[in-house]
């Protein structure tokens, strides 16, 4: 402690460590990317069997609660869009807050964000896709868990370019067989008459006030995650317009892949079939149009999207102390400050 103390001390240690700033090193689709990323995860590929049974099997009324959340989530994501832009300088998530109710109010913020928010949400999202992975390798998914966080922190921590080309690619991967049962499902259960046959015949007679929030809180975590986002502000090119544009387009990206996956989902099995299977409903369905083949895949494109997710809230948690750092006047935090050559 004696000898950090008098390096840190030394003015030519303080003078280097002064003119090393975050390398913006990150372009508008690693953003986006990293919207899309952070919120799609399991949830979209299991959450239809939910929204289903809480709307007794009506898919207008679940169609109309994909649609509500989608709008509330595109509103809170163009709001944080207009922060970014209307202050110069500011970026990041408690870059946002201090800017918009205070520095007080910021401090409280990022405190929340880098010890309680960021690391619950990757602890979850390392035990996901260990949980996934272990169903297809029999392997328990409690080790695989701490095995996939301790990866996915190594590569932010000692590759950040690395982390951002595997946002994009696991993005692009998890989006592969959403698309493929939106439009697939869609055509075959429009040839089939299953898709006119879901949409006319309601399982359960519900209230409909009762089946659209009962639907939208099923899907409140399905849509949220996008806000992670912000953290790679410092370091995005032309943060004060790439910004508002990735979480408009990555936020609308989300919201229609949602709606139209979960259309095809109706063309390829019965809904009373899907509420019947759990989460194993999913499963049904892609055997139903892909196969025996295309139902095991499912559990290979689940652990990637987690994974995916994992990868993006991991770089938002390793910024949490620094982005909380630089917006504090506190004489304690000014080590978070600083940012290894």
């Amino acid at each position: 402690m004696w000898i950090v103390k008098r390096m840190t001390n030394c003015p030519r240690f303080r003078k280097v460590r002064k003119e090393i700033t975050m390398e913006k090193r990150y372009t508008l689709p690693v953003a986006i990317a990293l919207v899309v990323g952070t919120v799609i995860g399991s949830g979209v590929f299991f959450k239809a069997e939910a929204v289903l049974t809480k709307t007794g099997g009506n898919l207008t009324v679940g169609i109309l609660a994909f649609i509500i959340m989608g709008v509330v989530m595109i509103i809170s994501a163009c709001t944080f869009g207009a922060v970014a832009q209307s202050h110069e300088g500011v970026e990041g998530l408690v870059g946002y807050a201090a800017a918009s109710c205070g520095k007080t109010y910021g401090y409280y913020v990022g405190w929340f964000m880098a010890v309680i928010y960021y690391p619950s949400l990757v602890s979850v999202l390392s035990w996901l896709p260990a949980r996934y992975f272990g169903v297809l390798m029999g392997w328990e998914d409690a080790v695989v868990g701490g095995v996939f966080m301790v990866v996915t922190y190594t590569m932010n921590a000692l590759a950040p370019k690395l982390a951002g080309k595997f946002a994009i690619a696991t993005t692009i991967i998890k989006l592969i067989p959403l698309l493929l049962m939106a439009v697939v499902g869609t055509i075959v259960g429009l040839a089939n008459g299953m898709t006119e046959f879901n949409f006319s015949n309601v399982v359960t007679e519900m209230p409909f006030t009762e089946g659209l929030f009962g639907a939208i809180v099923s899907l409140a975590f399905a849509f949220e995650g996008w806000i992670c986002a912000t953290s790679i502000g410092t370091e995005l090119k032309d943060s004060k317009k790439n910004m508002p544009r990735a979480l408009l387009i990555g936020t609308l990206v989300v919201a229609i892949v949602y709606v139209i996956y979960y259309v095809g989902l109706a063309g390829a099995v019965e809904s009373e079939v899907m509420m019947a299977g759990g989460e194993a409903g999913a499963k049904i369905a892609f055997q139903n149009i892909f196969g025996q083949v295309g139902g095991a895949a499912i559990f290979v494109f689940v652990v990637i999207s987690c994974w995916g997710t994992c990868n993006g809230l991991t770089m938002a948690v390793t910024r949490g102390m620094f982005d909380l750092a630089t917006e504090s006047d506190s004489p304690k935090l000014k080590l978070f400050k600083n940012v290894d050559p």
